[in-house]
Formats: C-alpha cells, sequence, structure tokens
C-alpha cells in the first residue's frame, strides 16, 4: 500500500488506516466479537493499513485491550494512535486535562497496549478547566521521556461543541459552516503549536461532512501536519449497504443521529446515488465506499482517511480503495454533489 507521512517528524503510516473504535464501542454491541475483531486487525496490518486507531474512552479501556493482544505479536507492523483527556461516566463524558493526569493515562495506555512506545498520543478534548498549554505541555514531557513520539490533535466533536454553543441550525447543511466548527479547533492549534510541533489533527471529513475544507485541513497542509479523516464513510451511511428505516440497535450511536432517521436517510440517497456512479464507471468491482475514500485521498498527500469496521471484509474493501484513481470527472462530479441533509448543526 502506498505510504504516507504524518508531521514533521515523517512518520510513516499506510494511505488508508483502520478505526478500531466500533471493536468495542458505539456501534451494535451484539456484534462486537474479540476474536473476528483482532483477524480484522492482523488483516489490516498485512495489507499495510499500518495506522491503528483507538482510545482509552473506547470500551472504556477494552479497545486498547483488544489492540494490545494483537500488538503483542505484531508491534513492528503498527503504528499506534490513541487518545487521552476524556472520562466515561455512568451517564456522561467529561474532559480531564490536568498535566498529572495526561501522564498517568498515557502509562496507562501503555500497558493495555503492551507497548512501550504510542506513536502518536492525541489529545481527545480540551479541557475548559485547564489552560491547554498546560495540557500540552504534559505531553510534550511524555515526548521526551521516550514514551511517546509524536502529539495529535483530536477535533471530531468540534460539530457538537458548535452545536452545544448555539451557534448551529437544527438541520444544517454539510457545507459552509467549516470556519465557524473550527475556528475554536484553529485557534487552539496555533496556541500548542508554539508550546511542541502538532504531527497529526483527527477530524470528521467526508463527501457529506466538509467543514474541514474550509480552514482545518489548510491550516494542516500549510505546516505539513498530517491529517487523520475521522468518519469518513459517514458511519457507514456512504457504503450504501444500510437499509433505510432498517433501525439500530439501542446503544448504537446512530440510532440518535439526526442524519440516520428513516427519513434522513431516505433524503440523503441521491449522495450514495452519486459515489455509486462514479464507483460503476470504473468497473471491478469498485464501491461507494471506496470511492468515497479515494475522493478523500485525493485531497492532499497529508490525508490518510481512518475507517472504522469491526469486520475483516469491510477492512479489505477499504484498503482497496488506496489503488484507486478517480479522474478530474469523477472529482467535479463528487464534488457538485448535494450536502447532507439532517446535521448534528
Amino acid at each position: 500500500m502506498e505510504r504516507r507521512t504524518i508531521g514533521a517528524a515523517a512518520l510513516e503510516v499506510g494511505a488508508v488506516g483502520l478505526g478500531c473504535m466500533p471493536m468495542s464501542w458505539a456501534y451494535s454491541t451484539s456484534e462486537q466479537v474479540g476474536e473476528e475483531s483482532l483477524r480484522t486487525v492482523h488483516t489490516a496490518l498485512d495489507r499495510g493499513m499500518t495506522l491503528l486507531d483507538t482510545a482509552d474512552m473506547y470500551g472504556p479501556f477494552t479497545n486498547e485491550l483488544l489492540l494490545g493482544r494483537a500488538l503483542k505479536e505484531r508491534r513492528h507492523d503498527a503504528f499506534v494512535s490513541t487518545k487521552c483527556g476524556l472520562l466515561v461516566g455512568e451517564q456522561h463524558i467529561v474532559a480531564n486535562g490536568r498535566p498529572a493526569y495526561v501522564k498517568r493515562a498515557c502509562d496507562a495506555s501503555l500497558r493495555r497496549l503492551q507497548t512501550d512506545v504510542i506513536d502518536l498520543y492525541q489529545l481527545h478534548r480540551a479541557d475548559p478547566e485547564v489552560p491547554i498549554e498546560e495540557t500540552w505541555g504534559a505531553m510534550a514531557e511524555l515526548v521526551t521521556a521516550g514514551k511517546v513520539r509524536a502529539l495529535g490533535f483530536c477535533a471530531v466533536g468540534a460539530r457538537a461543541d458548535h452545536r452545544n454553543r448555539g451557534t448551529g441550525s437544527s438541520t444544517g447543511s454539510s457545507t459552509g459552516t467549516g470556519r465557524g466548527i473550527h475556528e475554536t479547533t484553529v485557534r487552539q492549534l496555533e496556541r500548542v503549536q508554539q508550546v511542541f510541533p502538532v504531527s497529526g489533527v483527527q477530524a470528521e471529513l467526508s463527501v457529506w461532512s466538509r467543514e474541514a475544507l474550509e480552514t482545518l485541513l489548510p491550516w494542516c497542509a500549510a505546516r505539513g501536519v498530517g491529517f487523520m479523516a475521522a468518519m469518513p464513510l459517514g458511519n457507514g451511511y456512504l457504503s450504501g449497504t444500510l437499509t433505510t428505516g432498517g433501525g439500530f440497535e439501542p446503544d448504537d450511536v446512530r440510532a440518535r443521529h439526526p442524519r440516520f432517521t428513516a427519513e434522513m436517510m431516505a433524503a440523503n440517497q441521491p449522495v450514495v446515488a452519486g459515489l455509486r456512479r462514479v464507483a460503476e464507471r470504473h468497473g471491478g468491482g469498485v464501491t461507494p465506499a471506496q470511492v468515497a475514500l479515494a475522493w478523500l485521498l485525493s485531497l492532499g498527500r497529508n490525508v490518510v482517511p481512518v475507517p472504522g469496521t469491526k469486520k475483516e471484509r469491510w477492512a479489505v474493501e477499504n484498503g482497496n480503495a488506496a489503488r484507486l484513481v478517480l479522474t478530474p470527472g469523477d472529482m467535479a462530479e463528487l464534488g457538485a454533489l448535494p450536502a447532507a441533509q439532517g446535521s448534528w448543526d
């Protein structure tokens, strides 16, 4: 698989990563089978999908424990990205950016992952009660101590944060609001960059969630910062495999997602139809999901999509997207797809 670099440290990863969260968290608990997930991790590594993305909050903790079983045998094949800064309670999730906690969290992640170093340690969410420079400084000390190779910043929650500040609408589109959604993230990045270099930024980006194109991706590109595209398949919708009105298990995040009501899934079918048209032109079994991932890969050499899956077959399909080359006509057609309806805004 094609290799790409993350950050000024030129850390190499496969062009398509593996998001491990669905193996333990947020998606269809009844389908979370540890042995199947382990096979998925091994298959991804065999195919050059070296970036394994996890977090201590996934489970919580069980996702890192699962990955640790694979890393015990395959550490030299993997690029390990995990996150700190969020605590999971019974009813809510809270940020904790206190320096002492960050250092304890890192040590705990190292134990669960069965490794002596984390390749990319990301701040999952800034703590509003702690100056971000203090949190980032503690993370930088972990690099000095040899426990972490590089630091990253996760902005996956930016859409929800923007909504909670009362600046979003109830049905906003997926385009045209990137500056508003990511303006806080960019300011935070500018601040932490003065403390220690940012190697990677992780944020939602897909053909139906393009806000990051306006300010966040250009910020990364201008500074040689890697961009890890989270939810590149729109929580599975862009694969074209979900049945409209099929429903989700109660603990599945999509059961509460405004884009996954039966009405909105039907309304957003033109997006999937556009992906399918491009896929059919390429033939050879190309799928809508592969077109969606190839679109991301075409945005820049610093972009690494990180589709999440617990299924071996989907990991294989996702990895094969790295071989798909879109034409200028394809990119123009995908760029003209309608905005998604029912967003978090």
